[in-house]
Formats: structure tokens, C-alpha cells, sequence
């Protein structure tokens, strides 16, 4: 699977407040970058922790852009994939919607009725891992659907784990003109944080957009 993580910061490294609040540090062509990604991905995957704060569908904004995967033979939205280790998301959550085929990777020992409860939603639960997901496993299952290519919008700790996994192939962010500041703010990777073997990067581009830059790392 070729995975692609895309997340916008601001100029001080934050992906949102101290208080997990959404901060638009990017503007239109930026958004359209991102449409683009999403409408050339298998899935879109993000943490429960977006799930939460953010509630966002995950889904291509623009009609036509779904159209082009129609025509090749796609649906019209990618496929939807949230990693919830602790089984907090709730059933009338956006990302679970019909506009789009939804996945749920969550642990081996998870409830009954949560999983009970997720599936009357429509969504495909994948259960990996005891006490977190397992994710090269959840991955391998992800793949076994068809699921070639996968976009990871966030957080910081889904992110973090996936660098971790050695499941990361190319880093795309946009660093934008805002300072957020706060010690407690997320970064692009949170988590435990390396202390050595940390994950090197080749940049391939760097390109001015809206205010800011994105820049596009691979992960040898």
C-alpha cells in the first residue's frame, strides 16, 4: 500500500489549538490541493481523535472532480478508514455516513455492542491488535478490500504511529503564515516521540501557495 500523510501547520509546527480547536491556517488553492488528494486516494484515513474534534466527512467537494472517478470506474468518494483504539466513536458520527464506504480498524477485544453498533451504520469494522490497533495488520486487511492507496489527513498521534510502523511513503504539508503557539498544542506527530532511529526525509519539492508553502517529503 502506498500511504501518503497530508496535514496543514502553522509556521510554528501546530496543527491546532491547545484546546484541539481547528485553526485555518491554509486558503482556497490550498483546498483544492488537498480536494485533488483525496480524489486521486483508494481511502482517507484519520484518528478518532479528528473524528471528535473536527467531524469531518472526508469526502471529494468537487462534483466534478467525482465525476472523473466515476468514469474510471471508482466510486464517488474514496473509502473512509478511522483508527480507534479506545472505541469512541460515536454512531452518528459524519465520517459513518452513506456518502461513502467506511472502515473502522479498532481492537480484537472490542465490545460486542460497540462493534454491534458501529456495523448498523453500514461500516466495515476491522478488529487488529489487543490493546491498540495494529496497524501493518489493519493495513494488510485494508489491502486485502482493495485499498492500494491511502491518504492520512491526521493527528498527530495516528501520525506519529504510522512513522513508527514504517508505513509512511511520502509526507505533504502546508506550513502556513500563522503562529499558534502553546506547549500542549498537537504537532504533525505526536505520540511517544522518537529518541533515536528517527524518520529521515528526502525532500522533493517546495512550492509557494495561498500564503504559505507546501512541501513534499519522501520517506526512503
Amino acid at each position: 500500500m502506498h500511504v501518503v500523510v497530508n496535514a496543514a501547520m502553522s509556521a510554528d509546527g501546530k496543527i491546532s489549538t491547545r484546546e484541539r480547536e481547528q485553526v485555518r491556517v491554509s486558503g482556497p488553492e490550498d483546498f483544492e490541493r488537498v480536494d485533488q488528494l483525496r480524489a486521486d486516494s483508494d481511502a482517507v484515513m484519520v484518528g478518532v481523535g479528528t473524528v471528535l474534534a473536527d467531524g469531518p466527512s472526508l469526502t471529494v467537494d468537487d462534483p466534478e472532480r467525482r465525476r472523473e472517478r466515476e468514469q474510471r470506474g471508482d466510486s464517488p468518494n474514496p473509502a473512509r478508514v478511522v483508527a480507534d483504539s479506545r472505541m469512541r466513536t460515536p454512531p452518528d458520527a459524519r465520517v459513518l455516513d452513506d456518502e461513502a464506504e467506511t472502515y473502522l480498524l479498532t481492537t480484537e477485544d472490542a465490545p460486542v455492542d460497540f462493534v454491534s453498533e458501529t456495523e448498523d451504520t453500514g461500516t466495515s469494522v476491522i478488529p487488529a491488535g489487543e490493546s491498540r490497533v495494529d496497524l501493518p495488520a489493519a493495513f494488510d486487511a485494508l489491502e486485502d478490500r482493495g485499498i492500494e492507496r491511502m491518504m492520512v489527513e491526521g493527528g498527530g498521534e495516528l501520525i506519529f504511529s504510522l512513522f513508527a510502523a514504517g508505513l509512511v511513503d511520502k509526507l505533504s504539508m502546508f506550513v502556513g503564515p500563522t503562529v499558534i503557539g502553546g506547549r500542549d498544542a498537537p504537532t504533525l506527530a505526536d505520540g511517544e516521540g522518537f529518541v533515536a532511529d528517527f524518520a529521515d526525509l528526502t525532500l522533493r519539492s517546495a512550492d509557494r501557495l495561498d500564503e504559505g508553502v507546501v512541501l513534499s517529503w519522501d520517506v526512503p
